[in-house]
């Protein structure tokens, strides 16, 4: 960890916390090359009855980057971590994406810490080669940008046609352009660290992780968007057949963004669901 004498783990993380100290306490965690306002309109909406923290995870936004220490143990870590220095112990965990594989990993190293788990559009199957689509996306976006127009012009223009994207364009074009910011000097460049972020995805998905599904031992809501690329079918199915304290639902018209896809389904299906584990 990055942490300097009379230092706390939350000074090396960008991290917001909305609602009152009394409800109950909702962590979110986003998905690869996210960052904390991904979940802006869900915690609005749950902020009156839920306290709710969304952070950028290690290698994203505005937290720190390290050179190492990227697979989800370390993110689970630090997720332990931080919920020391707020000194919450008992949380619902949401995560998408990476950040429902590192969801799955606090689930099976810190089960006494949680009340309930949503995992959304992420499977445990390994895959060992799924980092070369990644690193393809980012070797073929030209940053660093010297303007906004420019960011405009290839997006609109020429993304498509240097990379064959398995998401809906109208999904990860505004989600890859969020992720751009301005540097000292007046050039546009990533929020997150490259290297993380391919890193994240080797580790990630290195190993088989069925495992960790037959190890959740609380309520836990399962979510597929219908249109998914990431999370097959087949495999949501299984998932569903191996642990009975799963709770599956597929949304129509969505992909691997579920939230993004169908807002007011997710956040209603979410708060269904942490309401009846919060009663």
């Amino acid at each position: 960890m990055l942490i300097g004498k009379g230092m706390s783990i939350l000074d090396n993380f960008n991290y917001r916390i909305t609602g009152e100290d009394h409800l109950p306490k909702v962590v979110f965690l986003h998905g690869l090359m996210g960052f904390l306002n991904n979940w802006g309109s869900v915690t609005r909406r749950l902020s009156g009855k839920y306290q709710c923290l969304v952070y950028d995870q290690r290698g994203h936004g505005k937290s720190m980057k390290p050179a190492s220490g990227y697979h989800p143990k370390d993110f689970a870590d630090d997720l332990f971590q931080i919920l020391d220095a707020l000194n919450w112990t008992s949380i619902n965990l949401v995560g998408h994406s990476m950040g429902g594989r590192n969801a799955l990993y606090f689930s099976y190293l810190h089960s006494d810490r949680l009340k309930s788990l949503v995992i959304e559009d992420i499977g445990p199957e390994g895959d060992p080669d799924s980092y070369l689509y990644y690193q393809k996306m980012l070797g073929a976006i030209p940053t660093p940008f010297s303007s906004r127009a420019e960011i405009k012009e290839f997006f609109e223009h020429r993304f498509e046609h240097e990379f064959a994207s398995k998401e809906n364009l109208k999904t990860i074009v505004p989600f890859l352009i969020a992720n751009l910011e301005e540097k000292p000097g007046g050039q546009f460049d990533w929020k997150f660290s490259k290297e993380g972020i391919i890193d994240s995805v080797k580790q990630g998905r290195s190993e088989n992780s069925w495992p960790l599904i037959d190890h959740i031992s609380v309520p836990t809501l399962y979510m597929r968007g219908q249109n998914s690329k990431d999370l097959k079918k087949s495999v949501f199915e299984q998932i569903l057949r191996q642990n009975k304290l799963i709770t599956g639902i597929e949304i129509s018209d969505a992909g691997h963004w579920i939230h993004a896809d169908q807002p007011e389904v997710f956040a209603r299906e979410l708060e269904s669901f942490l309401d009846g584990i919060n009663r």
